[in-house]
């Protein structure tokens, strides 16, 4: 797209927005404080660096594809995420899994991860004007095999995983405290039973005492914000997951922890939109993982569809942008990764824009005044207004490529860098 074309349409939505009473340069400077929270795992199919070649499963994560250029080393994952961050609008974060430390081909368990180890990934975040999100890694490990972590009745193994997550909130705080913004630590479990249980309630009871052991230790609210993250089924645990959505959300708004709301963790009926209202009553602030789940929780690619639509509306709507912290989380190993990246940062940012574009003041209005009709057909016709040329218009602002522009940024990046990987 060319620029004269850009700033044209741009005038033309401004107009049309402005007779809704809608400032699209407001909606704009809106967009921009709403960071999105990049997961390194998509560029390597959640692989980490604990060995040479690493190539994770289980627990729950399952990644499909083997489309060329994968990431294999931390500087090639930190080279795809860089790229990423010139072909999107606005100041973004990184999420990291505690396999990803900077191990330097050393072998370091689980359980003896320290800040030094993620030192570098801090420098970098620094360099490129990031913030820093974690999460303790409780996946993929011979400790993991059985199906349980942190409500394991083995108790070698529940020590081991509870050390594990004390060190990553011990990691996650000092990168806080380096980067002078608080780090996000979310902690999920594949915990849970492939075929009915009996005994639901002691790995439960054993969870939330390892949680409780966990959670002993206290960080400056400046540094670091936990989080807990619920599930209704996963590989291998699809009668019982230890942390559901009851039990976490009972612990968070006991310990006043965020709670984590992943939209594919939830049955295909059920709308996590609809949630985060309710669970706003009583929390203060939550996390969501943004993906999108078909069929099942298979994380795909995040699009522009009406689930991540309604997540931004009633985000917006209850005025909660500054308590709802944003990240992705899917796994695409059947595309080119950048590419799966961009299209899914765009879309949820599009959502955004969408919801800081509608005129809820008169929504809310209507409906107060139960004129219903008139509520259905306005919501239908901002549905045809031309939010693409706004958002078209802050990525050309941004300098950063327009519209179909960045597939061909994407496409020669492919060429120059990703077939090049062995």
């Amino acid at each position: 797209m060319n620029t004269d074309s850009v700033k044209k349409a741009y005038v033309i939505a401004k107009e049309q927005y402005a007779e809704l009473g809608i400032d699209t340069d407001k909606a704009i400077e809106q967009l921009k404080n709403v960071k999105i929270s990049l997961h390194c795992w998509q560029a390597d199919d959640v692989g980490g660096f604990e060995t040479p070649d690493a190539t994770l499963g289980g627990g729950g994560i399952q990644v499909t594809g083997n489309y060329p250029g994968k990431a294999g080393t931390i500087l090639q994952l930190r080279q795809d995420i860089e790229k990423v961050l010139h072909l999107v609008p606005g100041q973004q974060r990184i999420n990291l899994h505690a396999i990803y430390g900077d191990f330097q081909n050393e072998r370091v368990e689980r359980d003896r991860i320290e800040p030094r180890h993620f030192q570098s990934w801090i420098d970098w975040a620094k360099k490129n004007n990031l913030g820093i999100d974690f999460n303790p890694t409780c996946f993929s490990h011979p400790y993991a095999d059985d199906g349980f972590t942190l409500s394991s009745k083995n108790e070698t193994h529940r020590k081991f995983w509870v050390e594990h997550v004390k060190r990553c909130r011990k990691i996650a705080a000092e990168a806080g405290r380096q980067l002078n913004d608080p780090v996000v630590n979310n902690i999920w479990i594949p915990d849970g039973s492939k075929d009915t249980p009996v005994d639901r309630n002691t790995h439960r009871t054993i969870l939330k005492k390892s949680l409780d052991e966990i959670f002993a230790i206290k960080y400056p609210e400046e540094y670091l914000k936990d989080s807990v993250e619920c599930k209704l089924f996963g590989i291998g645990s699809e009668s019982m997951v230890v942390g559901s959505h009851e039990f976490y959300m009972g612990y968070a708004i006991k310990n006043h922890k965020l709670l984590c709301l992943d939209n594919g963790h939830f049955h295909p009926t059920e709308q996590v939109g609809d949630k985060i209202s309710s669970i706003l009553q009583y929390i203060d602030e939550i996390l969501l993982h943004v993906t999108r789940g078909v069929r099942w929780d298979s994380d795909h690619v995040v699009i522009f569809n009406d689930e991540i639509q309604l997540i931004a509306q009633e985000i917006v709507r209850a005025n909660a942008v500054k308590r709802v912290h944003i990240g992705l989380d899917y796994f695409d190993g059947s595309i080119n990764r950048i590419g799966a990246y961009v299209v899914g940062t765009r879309a949820a940012q599009l959502a955004f824009l969408f919801a800081f574009l509608e005129p809820t003041v008169t929504l809310k209005k209507l409906e107060e005044e139960k004129k219903n009709f008139e509520r259905l057909a306005l919501l239908e016709l901002l549905k045809t207004k031309p939010f693409g040329a706004v958002y078209d218009y802050y990525c050309f602002i941004s300098n950063i490529p327009v519209g179909e522009n960045y597939i061909s940024e994407i496409q020669r990046y492919e060429t120059e860098v990703l077939k090049k990987r062995k």
